[in-house]
């Protein structure tokens, strides 16, 4: 996604970050930081897209977290969660109402029904690659069908507005006027950033409209992790005791999507596509 998001504010996090890093400019990525990216972000898609199909009832999430681990490992790369800010595992793995930052467990087993949102990242020859889905573990209800299909929609309707010469928050209004027009809510508390040589750069990449963060204009070569967390009742959350995760004030079901996206000059690439 996803203290794994955004850095601007303090009570807005990046969706992975309990604590903001000292302020880092943003950069423009040279064409070889862009291919090594590349492979970076594949690794990641890769290990999503094979979680998606991997998942079923009667798994614990440490299962996915430590096929995550090893199949990042094979492919050359290193977890970029593992160890962040002490967060003690290779995935996010946040279930029905948790929102992000789900700490992976022996004793979270699913079950048919559960709305589980895994976000990852894998870091390679000095870049991070950033992405989360939401998986329906097998039949979910209609509304959390329907929940789901919106916050993915919404990443893209987000990406749809990703060219130089645009703005953060064209991304946002397009992400925020989707989301509402649907009857949910988008998370305010989380943000997108950007990603590179650092997991979470700057700008912070908000999902809502707002003159409280900096509206950046996009260049091409800007490398930008866009994560619209969206909620089926209040938008608010709260942290739980363990300090990483975060969930629904009513119990309420969340959905998020998380791509790492290329600014081009005529539009964007998605690095992390599964769709290869």
């Amino acid at each position: 996604m996803n203290v794994f998001g955004s850095l601007s504010v303090p009570q807005r996090r990046p969706a992975v970050e309990p604590a903001r890093p000292q302020q880092r400019p943003i950069t423009i990525k040279s064409a070889r930081e862009i291919e090594i990216m590349r492979v970076a972000s594949r690794i990641v898609a890769t290990v999503l897209r094979e979680i998606s199909e991997l998942v079923k009832p009667g798994m614990t999430t440490l299962d996915l977290d430590r096929y995550a681990e090893q199949r990042i490992r094979e492919m050359g790369a290193t977890p970029s969660f593992k160890g962040y800010h002490g967060f003690p595992a290779s995935i996010c793995a946040s279930v029905n109402q948790e929102v992000v930052h789900g700490i992976p467990s022996a004793k979270k087993v699913l079950k048919a029904g559960d709305v589980l949102k895994v976000d990852t990242g894998a870091y390679y020859q000095g870049f991070h690659g950033d992405s989360c889905i939401t998986i329906a573990v097998q039949q979910v209800s209609p509304e959390a069908q329907r929940l789901m299909q919106c916050a993915e929609a919404a990443l893209y309707k987000g990406i749809e507005q990703v060219k130089a010469g645009n703005t953060l928050l064209d991304i946002a209004g397009a992400i925020e006027d989707y989301v509402r027009a649907h009857g949910f809510r988008v998370v305010e508390d989380f943000t997108g950033h950007g990603v590179g040589r650092y997991l979470h750069e700057e700008p912070s990449v908000f999902n809502y409209r707002t003159n409280q963060l900096p509206n950046v204009k996009l260049r091409a070569g800007m490398t930008l992790a866009i994560e619209p967390i969206v909620n089926q009742g209040s938008a608010k959350t709260k942290i739980l005791r363990d300090r990483w995760t975060a969930v629904t004030v009513d119990n309420k079901l969340s959905a998020q999507y998380e791509h790492t996206v290329l600014v081009t000059a005529t539009g964007y690439e998605i690095l992390t596509d599964r769709n290869f």
